[in-house]
This record gives C-alpha cells, sequence and structure tokens, in this order.
C-alpha cells in the first residue's frame, strides 16, 4: 500500500520530470498539498515527508486545523485556495499565510484592515476567470491590473502573482491557449511589480503543461492524500 510519503515522492518526481522537459530547474516550482477535507493526521504524516505548503479551501476547517497544528508545525505554510465569502474574511486575515483567489476591491481592503499588526502582510495572488466561464470565480484579464494597483496600495498584503482554474477539458489545445495567456498577464504583473514571484496553475490533470507555461506552483489534492 501507497503511503502518504509515497505519493508526495510521485508528485515531486512529476514536477522535476516536467521542469526538465522545458529546460526549467524542479526548484522554481512548489508543490501545494491541497488537504481539503482531509484529516490532520494526514496533515502531518505530509509534514513528516517534508512538506510545508498545504492548501485549504474551506474557512472554518481551515481554522480548526491551523490552531490544532500552530504550536507543534509552527513552519507550515498555510494557503486559503477556495472561494472566499466577505463574511469570512476575518479568519483568513488572521490566520492563513496566503489567499489565492481574490478577485474583488472591497475584499482586499477587508483583509487589509484584519490583518493583524504582529504578523507579516498576507500573500495574496489575484484569481483570474481565464476560462471567462460565468460559473466561476475571478477577474477578467482586462481588470488585472486594477486590481493589483488597489492590493500593491495596502499595507498589510503583498501581492505575489496570479492563480487560476482553466476550462475542464482533456483538449491540451484549450489548456495550452489558457496557461499561455495567463503566463503573459504574469509577466506584464511581474515587470511593474517586484513582490510578484507566484504563478499559481496546474494540478494532477494539467500539472505538465502548466509547468511549460511558466507555473511556479501547482495544487495538488487527491494524487497525495487519495480520493475524497
Amino acid at each position: 500500500m501507497t503511503t502518504i510519503a509515497d505519493r508526495i515522492s510521485i508528485a515531486q518526481s512529476r514536477i522535476n520530470q516536467a521542469a526538465q522537459n522545458c529546460s526549467r530547474s524542479p526548484n522554481e516550482i512548489i508543490l501545494l498539498a491541497v488537504s481539503k477535507t482531509k484529516p490532520i493526521s494526514d496533515i502531518i504524516a505530509a509534514y513528516q515527508a517534508g512538506q510545508r505548503q498545504f492548501g485549504e479551501n474551506y474557512v472554518q476547517e481551515g481554522e480548526t486545523k491551523i490552531n490544532a497544528l500552530q504550536a507543534d508545525y509552527p513552519d507550515i505554510e498555510w494557503h486559503f485556495i477556495g472561494p472566499l465569502q466577505s463574511n469570512k474574511t476575518k479568519i483568513i486575515a488572521e490566520h492563513f499565510d496566503w489567499i489565492h483567489t481574490l478577485s474583488r476591491d472591497k475584499i482586499a481592503q477587508r483583509l487589509n484592515e484584519q490583518r493583524p499588526s504582529n504578523k507579516p502582510p498576507l500573500n495574496v495572488c489575484i484569481q483570474v476567470n481565464i476560462s471567462q466561464e460565468e460559473s466561476k470565480s475571478g477577474v477578467n484579464a482586462a481588470d488585472v491590473a486594477t486590481l493589483a494597483l488597489t492590493i500593491t496600495s495596502l499595507p498589510h498584503l503583498t501581492l505575489r502573482g496570479l492563480m487560476a482554474i482553466p476550462t475542464a477539458t482533456d483538449d491540451v489545445h484549450i489548456q495550452q491557449q489558457e496557461f499561455s495567456q495567463l503566463k503573459q498577464l504574469f509577466d506584464q504583473l511581474k515587470q511593474q511589480y517586484p513582490s510578484v514571484d507566484t504563478l499559481s496553475m496546474g494540478m494532477s490533470g494539467d500539472m505538465d503543461i502548466a509547468i511549460a507555461n511558466g507555473s511556479t506552483m501547482v495544487r495538488i489534492g487527491s494524487a497525495i492524500f487519495g480520493q475524497r
């Protein structure tokens, strides 16, 4: 039976191979372990295998896990990667290190106001609706620059980059097109803001194409923790 440690090793090997295939250094790409709905014991097992970055989709579940683990595992880096309601911003501002799903000025301002002064600025990725699907969150590509300007004006937030969930398809051409568009947006943002260094895109099914198009962080859940 494969363990969580085995599956982390396999995922890291996939990242390394995908990076080599496009002449990139594997060190440029961070594995974000998506631990939503999984027990704390699984997070500890992943931690013991060397994993430090964990992604949570649900605010209160994430808060519970952070509170349970922060004393013994203070070097875990917690990323909020789920949809965000304005009435839950305080929990994220007070507990998480990163948010990947920011898409509104109002939310940025709330997070900034609610971030405790004894914590470093909250790391922020703007979520882009790169597939332009009505059912998906995120800003349109044309609105990225305006939201970036707001975020960079707020002292308790640090703009780190972009995140997107592309069209759910096996069509490599569509995947390539969307990832390439996001990379262009990322490069433009990077030229303007020195803090920008993170392109959060790619999951188990499209990791290779995402990495070939410049992803610096891939979000892997079931391939590490098993099916939900």
